[in-house]
């Protein structure tokens, strides 16, 4: 598939942190681009916009919907939100994508399917933070189990041939639009009084234990756009920088950029055993293969970035 004028892309979750990169990447490339969501976005999104809860919308209405739009390419970037039960993640990451898999399966035009899933869906990594090899992923959490059931289920649709495309396993993303929820969102809320004078501040965070995989937004945009012009299908693919950073450095860098003279102090826990597998690296030689792709911005252009979008913001 090669882009141009009339290709239509439809973006589930196409206002959340990365939905709504990957809309304003497709348009920039010439594509038409409608953004669904359960509501409409407080800040604009580039592109039409469709109102529709996925969880709570059946098969056959949003299947109606398909019909009627004709997507070239559906981006499934849905089920973004962290820190719920089995049951609310459930509903979250893969009720929709079941429903949309059905919705697909009903139509005769069939749109490509990229899928976004994560790369906590493979749960614990080996002790030296290399790419899990042999085992059948064993997620922890919540959210890595109900992606990785979505994840599978797109897989399996592409093994028995009712959808075409790709699921892409994303680390963890940095760059504009991070939720404020995040550990940037948490560390930059903290730094913003000291931007506008209020002097030093103090930066209070759970335990800084972990390294984990971060990719500029931008980037995970682009490894979308490509995966929709792919033809391959029944993959899932790995996208980050590979490499596993320990969070501590990235929440070090954040305070460099920003320039606020800050105290980084990290609360007390107790010791957990498990610690020291905290470790997440991206095996990128799949999508280099594949699609093509690599990141192209470091940490410190993406810090960079959302500093300079967080800062302004709060200044006006």
């Amino acid at each position: 598939m090669t882009a141009g004028p009339g290709r239509r892309v439809m973006v589930l979750g196409g206002t959340g942190f990365v939905g709504r990169t990957v809309c304003a990447d497709f348009r920039a490339d010439g594509w038409d681009v409608l953004a669904v969501a359960r509501s409409t976005p407080a800040r604009p999104v580039a592109a039409r916009f469709l109102p529709l809860d996925l969880a709570e919308t059946p098969s056959d209405d949003l299947a109606r919907v398909l019909a009627a739009e004709r997507p070239d390419v559906v981006v499934n970037a849905t089920g973004s939100i962290w820190s719920r039960d089995d049951d609310a993640m459930d509903r979250i990451c893969t009720v929709p994508t079941l429903r949309l898999l059905d919705a697909l399966g009903a139509l005769r035009h069939r749109p490509r399917l990229v899928h976004l899933g994560s790369v906590l869906e493979y749960g614990p990594a080996p002790s030296d933070g290399g790419p899990r090899t042999g085992p059948p992923p064993e997620p922890v959490t919540p959210y890595g189990r109900a992606k990785l059931a979505a994840s599978r289920a797109v897989l399996e649709a592409a093994a028995n041939g009712s959808v075409r495309g790709l699921v892409l396993r994303v680390a963890n993303v940095s760059g504009v639009g991070a939720p404020e929820s995040s550990l940037l969102g948490t560390v930059a809320r903290q730094l913003v009084p000291g931007a506008v004078g209020t002097g030093p501040v103090t930066v209070e965070l759970a335990p800084l234990r972990a390294h984990r995989d971060y990719i500029d937004v931008r980037d995970v945009s682009a490894a979308v756009l490509a995966a929709a012009l792919s033809s391959a299908s029944g993959r899932a693919l790995d996208i980050g920088r590979g490499e596993a950073v320990p969070v501590r450095l990235l929440v070090e860098l954040l305070v460099r950029v920003s320039g606020v003279p800050a105290r980084i102090v990290e609360r007390p826990q107790e010791p957990d055993s498990a610690a020291g597998r905290d470790r997440i690296r991206a095996d990128l030689a799949p999508a280099r293969e594949i699609l093509g792709w690599k990141p192209t911005r470091d940490l410190d252009e993406s810090l960079a970035a959302y500093w300079a979008d967080v800062s302004g913001r709060a200044a006006v």
